[in-house]
């Protein structure tokens, strides 16, 4: 049965050190063929610049081949079940498929209609497993061992995927998580949480700022996004002298999220983030295809 990836959980603590130094590997030296004569469909729901774009060059530097489904001129337009979609895509014998979608645990369903592997590229709310493990490689380049190390999370918690996997993944590597943002962006938790980062900056070794996800809300929560950067947008003045790294999965609101001249500073770490995102894709790529040797068609395929 093929391996997916579908949230961080997927990969033991041991499996996860393996990812990181492969992908550590894929930055100090060059590429590899280990993905030559294998095919990757990337089927993105939403849209995406970094994450797909990231997914189909690790692909191509590992020597694989990439076919990206046109989801506004796909069948799906026409009425496709994904499902249907999911077993026609999977007839034309990929080794994996990365699919990105609105709505939380789509990636995890389809993974039961194909005998290919599944990596999630974000899922509504849910699950952005790469983001976390590239975010992961980013926090170990800088602060080393991060047992005992902090970083706090500012922004709209509650609808955010990247939030979710980190949580996740940087509670198994021994950092505490601090959220940071009104009310109404912190989910139900047990983790500290306060409101201003100011409350937590000296305390801190890292920051993890995040987009605010209009798009998921219900209702406007701020009369203006001004409005929220007044209270939230990271700056130099906000930093200060302090040796701490800035992080953001991007897209980055300018002066929302973090200001021009933040973005600018040494400290962020914005499209560095964006370099390692390449390399622990290619890691998750040649972990899941090249050690899948014994695929099987799983027992509710549609078409077998």
């Amino acid at each position: 049965m093929a391996r997916h990836l579908l949230e961080t959980k997927d990969f033991s603590k041991d499996e996860v050190e393996q990812i990181l130094d492969l992908a550590q590997s894929f930055l100090e030296s060059k590429p590899r063929n280990s993905l030559n004569g294998h095919i990757v469909i990337t089927i993105f729901f939403e849209n995406s610049t970094r994450t797909l774009s990231s997914f189909e060059v690790a692909t191509k530097r590992l020597g694989g081949s990439v076919v990206r489904l046109d989801v506004s001129r796909s069948s799906t337009s026409k009425g496709e079940t994904l499902f249907d979609t999911a077993a026609n895509l999977n007839a034309m014998n990929p080794s994996a498929i990365v699919v990105r979608h609105g709505n939380s645990g789509v990636p995890n369903i389809l993974s039961q209609y194909v005998s290919c592997s599944i990596i999630n590229g974000g899922d509504g709310a849910h699950a952005h497993p790469t983001q976390a493990l590239l975010d992961l490689l980013t926090l170990r380049k800088h602060l080393g061992n991060l047992e005992g190390k902090k970083i706090a999370i500012v922004g709209d918690i509650r609808n955010s995927r990247v939030a979710n996997s980190n949580i996740e993944l940087l509670g198994r590597f021994g950092m505490e998580v601090i959220l940071v943002g009104p009310p109404h962006f912190i989910p139900k938790t047990s983790l500290r949480h306060c409101l201003f980062l100011k409350e937590v900056i000296d305390e801190v070794d890292a920051v993890m700022s995040l987009r605010t996800q209009t798009e998921r809300h219900n209702c406007p929560i701020y009369s203006s996004l001004k409005d929220y950067a007044s209270d939230y947008c990271i700056t130099q003045e906000t930093f200060g002298n302090r040796d701490i790294i800035l992080l953001h999965p991007g897209p980055v609101h300018r002066n929302i999220d973090i200001s021009d001249a933040m973005l600018k500073d040494p400290r962020c770490k914005v499209l560095e983030q964006v370099t390692h995102g390449v390399a622990i894709r290619m890691a998750v790529l040649e972990t899941l295809i090249t050690h899948d040797s014994n695929a099987k068609i799983p027992k509710n395929f549609p078409y077998f």
